[in-house]
């Protein structure tokens, strides 16, 4: 509860929230994110940078995309074909996933979730009852349920530069994908075999989250996302010295920074700030 009061607005300790470890944390972390956020399960923000200011996601959006088709409740065994509707004629990206590949909604769900992969994002949008005009609508219904008030959604990948959002918002929707088993699972999910020609061997991908492969972390789950205009970002919940850390680290510049700074958080945590 003292959580979801956060997540409303609520961007303090309180000396009515239960206190974690991490909850009298001084000095600065130096992260290299332009924002950033880390609170505990019970509400305690401990370390907050620039939160409220409006960035692009990128892949971010992926989080929303998968609640959006799950609180739907459309089948997961369904099986979903690739066509050319689901080309990136935004950033012109690639993808292992041809015109006429097929996978159930399921494998779609985790392609997306776990290696990020945007034609398995648009075919989630475009099968969507009502289409993708719909399911970007739905996305936008979703986002002010949740009070994200400074958030914008424009397509199911995260594509397009129109999809943006704070830390503080960010906070709020990895709160609520934390709720959905099969994101937790996707996300956190390292590797992945599918089989979605007919005739041909089977496709592996891994997860967009190095720090998965790290025997440091104990992440329950994460998102990762990048184009220009965002720079790198991450979303994670993690265990931390047994306790519950959310993070949040938008627009950070160099590849692996993402990562450099949820290790310096870390660090910096246990060291007592």
């Amino acid at each position: 509860m003292l959580f979801a009061l956060a997540c409303l607005g609520l961007l303090a300790n309180t000396a009515a929230a239960s206190e974690s470890k991490f909850a009298h944390l001084t000095g600065n972390p130096g992260l290299r994110s332009a924002s950033a956020l880390v609170m505990d399960s019970e509400g305690n923000v401990i370390y907050g940078k620039d939160v409220e200011s409006v960035r692009p996601i990128a892949s971010i959006t992926k989080l929303m995309t998968a609640m959006v088709v799950l609180d739907a409740g459309l089948p997961l065994d369904e099986k979903i074909t690739i066509t050319k509707d689901d080309r990136d004629l935004v950033r012109l990206t690639g993808s292992r996933l041809d015109y006429g590949a097929t996978l159930s909604r399921r494998e779609m769900l985790l392609l997306a979730l776990m290696s990020s992969e945007n034609r398995a994002a648009s075919a989630l949008g475009r099968t969507y009852p009502g289409g993708m005009a719909r399911f970007v609508e739905a996305m936008n219904d979703k986002a002010t349920a949740l009070g994200m008030q400074h958030s914008h959604f424009a397509d199911p990948a995260g594509l397009r530069v129109e999809n943006v959002s704070t830390a503080q918002d960010l906070m709020r929707m990895l709160h609520a994908a934390e709720d959905y088993a099969l994101i937790t699972e996707a996300t956190t999910t390292q590797r992945m075999d599918v089989y979605p020609y007919r005739n041909r061997g089977y496709l592996t991908y891994a997860n967009t989250n190095r720090l998965l492969k790290n025997e440091k972390w104990d992440i329950e789950l994460s998102k990762t996302g990048y184009i220009n205009e965002a720079g790198r970002c991450l979303v994670m919940h993690a265990v931390i010295d047994g306790e519950e850390v959310s993070i949040v680290l938008l627009n950070s510049f160099g590849k692996l920074t993402p990562f450099g700074d949820s290790n310096r958080l870390r660090s910096w945590m246990l060291a007592g700030g």
